[in-house]
């Protein structure tokens, strides 16, 4: 199988586990059956939300769900079923670190729900603690070489968190930080990462506001002979305003497909359902609008470069 994934793809992403339970139901520690019920099913309100997408005529071929094992239920058979892009994660939720979920026994899992692609994602700062990213890239290159051993795609989310030192460099400020420094961080993580022997398929990479800045991580993902590896763009929670930007900046980038997007699709229409301020139906059409919208926001952006 050649490295990398050729197709665009527009994935709705709610593999969330530690921090939806948290943030969306206030539950700390492991949830009690019930319930883990409760938010097996708000995630499968998301779904339907999906579905409505694709009865509206999103087309299942760039379709894609990003859903877990904990609190998925019949989601990834659902969306096989369907036709749709199926792609779940390998890593342990809610850790700076990463490491497997399921330990040694992370190859038998994928295998029994057989996804399209096999996610991770990774906080990697290329100044930040150094036994930690090696600890990191050794468990990514096991893991990679297992995926690559066994004909599956390897979808890798990226995450540069600021290390305080850097902050400081920005003047406090987040958005200086975003704007200034970490593009430069994320093309040395990924080249890391590369030099380490991961190779990966399908990067899931953090907006950046200049089209500068797209082309200059796209030219890395792609260094060394990598010609047929794509990136897909993430939300981050952000509004629509922040992502349609980030959208609009990538989407003329050969080399960008699409995106992965998440709660900024999502979040408000399940608040309102599980408040009782939106019917089902409602939140899943508001759902579906919602991925519809970016995708039409990427598509009107494609025409340029491409």
């Amino acid at each position: 199988m050649s490295l990398g994934y050729d197709g665009k793809l527009y994935v709705l992403a709610f593999d969330h586990r530690g921090s939806f339970q948290k943030k969306m139901f206030g539950i700390d520690g492991d949830p009690t059956d019930e319930q883990s019920a409760t938010i097996a099913d708000a995630k499968h309100l998301i779904y339907e939300g999906m579905a409505l997408a694709v009865e509206d005529g999103a087309d299942p071929s760039v379709t894609g769900v990003l859903v877990d094992e904990q609190f998925g239920g019949d989601i990834p058979s659902q969306a096989k079923a369907g036709g749709l892009k199926l792609a779940m994660p390998v890593e342990k939720s809610g850790q700076n670190e990463f490491d497997f979920q399921y330990d040694d026994q992370f190859g038998e899992h994928i295998e029994s729900f057989d996804p399209d692609f096999s996610k991770v994602l990774v906080r990697y700062n290329p100044d930040g603690d150094t036994a930690m990213n090696e600890r990191q890239l050794e468990r990514l290159k096991r893991l990679a070489d297992w995926l690559h051993a066994n004909d599956r795609k390897f979808l890798f989310e990226l995450l540069v968190p600021a290390e305080e030192a850097q902050l400081e460099a920005a003047g406090g400020d987040t958005d200086r930080y975003d704007a200034e420094l970490r593009p430069e961080l994320m093309r040395r993580a990924i080249a890391e990462i590369q030099d380490a022997g991961i190779e990966v398929d399908i990067w899931k990479i953090e907006g950046l506001d200049r089209r500068e800045d797209c082309e200059t991580i796209i030219a890395q993902t792609r260094a060394g002979g990598r010609d047929g590896v794509v990136s897909v763009l993430l939300g981050r929670g952000a509004n629509d305003a922040k992502v349609d930007h980030w959208l609009a900046q990538a989407a003329p980038v050969p080399g960008f497909v699409g995106f992965a997007i998440g709660r900024s699709i999502w979040w408000d229409a399940l608040k309102g359902f599980l408040a009782g301020d939106l019917e089902r139906a409602a939140a899943a059409r508001q759902i579906a609008d919602n991925y519809g919208r970016f995708i039409s926001v990427y598509e009107s952006n494609e025409s340029g470069l491409k």
